[in-house]
């Protein structure tokens, strides 16, 4: 774990309230639990355990673990449960406070700066004074950027229970006592000759593109981004058809991006496992797998996803080859396509 200094102490201050002066004892002791307690806690969080006299705590964090405390106390939640959520508060929030940090930093760096950084790592900010006044900028901005923080979370709170419930209802189609979905990849064709002739800000300004033309897309049609990986987008859909349309939207808007290469996607279709914000089986495997072998500007859908869909309109597919996947077998995928005389898709910003 970073410690404070001198320069980043004032930050510290004002994002937490005060500067870093407790030990893990003093934070225990004012939150009433033991000392084991609050290390359980604290590396939930995600951080390393610290020494015994390390000053590295504020009230804040005697404030969360009394919280915390009370989650267990008074709301009854097993604290197994608490610990968990914890966890997921930790993982989430890092990723948002990396990603937040370095949007700032790449803002405020000048256009000669980025220039000049050549074949150095974009997610390295070289520039001290930079760094300083990224961090700077986030702690004047963190009151208000806190509300949309809540608003955002308790949004996808409601979503997710919604699927939730959905998944839970009898007439819900399920395998394996598993929920059924559509499982899709979309891959950047050639990325790894893209890597070796692009600097990595320019590099960087690809994958941004990439992420957020992804996520508009498969966000519009009612879908859910899984996860991104540098050249690769996977997400999920609860229905056929508009897991359809965000494939071939995918695949035309890459080709019309001046900025992108073309784009591969493959889908899927069955019992999905989701665990702590991602997606695991079989189903998910196969879609991994047949992305491989799809070709660049193409969407190939499984044998599952092909029967659901030749019912209905707007949609064309064309048989492909048998092929062996690693790990999966023998699939038959088919070329997905717009059916002649349908409309247009709508044009992606």
């Amino acid at each position: 774990m970073e410690r404070p200094t001198g320069e980043t102490a004032s930050v510290t201050a004002r994002l937490l309230g005060q500067p870093a002066s407790l030990r893990p004892q003093d934070v225990s002791a004012g939150a009433g639990v033991s000392l084991s307690v609050a290390r359980d806690f604290w590396h939930a969080l995600g951080f390393p355990l610290v020494e015994d006299e390390e000053a590295v705590f504020t009230e804040a964090d005697a404030q969360a673990l009394r919280q915390a405390t009370d989650l267990v106390t008074r709301s009854g939640v097993p604290p197994q449960v608490a610990l968990a959520m914890t966890r997921a508060f930790a993982r989430t929030t890092d990723r948002l406070a990396v990603w937040q940090t370095q949007l700032m930093a790449e803002a405020l760096t000048p256009p000669e700066q980025e220039a000049d950084l050549g074949e150095q790592d974009a997610r390295t900010v070289t520039d001290r004074a930079i760094a300083l006044a990224a961090g700077d900028r986030l702690a004047e901005l963190a009151d208000a950027m806190e509300p949309l923080l809540v608003y955002a979370w308790r949004r996808h709170l409601v979503a997710a229970i919604a699927r939730m419930a959905a998944d839970a209802d009898p007439g819900a189609e399920s395998a394996a006592g598993a929920p059924v979905r559509v499982i899709g990849f979309a891959d950047l064709v050639n990325f790894t000759s893209l890597v070796r002739r692009m600097t990595e800000r320019q590099l960087a300004v690809l994958v941004q593109r990439f992420e957020m033309l992804a996520t508009d897309v498969i966000t519009a049609h009612g879908g859910r981004v899984i996860k991104t990986v540098g050249d690769e987008v996977l997400f999920v859909h609860t229905e056929t058809s508009a897991a359809a349309a965000i494939a071939l939207d995918l695949v035309e808007g890459m080709t019309e991006d001046p900025l992108l290469p073309d784009v591969r996607v493959a889908m899927a279709y069955g019992p999905v496992l989701s665990r702590l914000g991602d997606v695991f089986g079989t189903t998910v495997n196969r879609a991994s797998r047949m992305t491989a072998v799809t070709p660049p500007g193409k969407v190939w859908v499984d044998d599952a996803l092909t029967r659901r869909l030749a019912s209905m309109s707007g949609f064309a597919m064309r048989p492909t080859r048998r092929r062996n996947l690693r790990d999966i077998g023998a699939v038959t995928p088919s070329e997905l396509s717009r059916a002649l005389g349908t409309r247009p898709r709508e044009e992606i910003p």
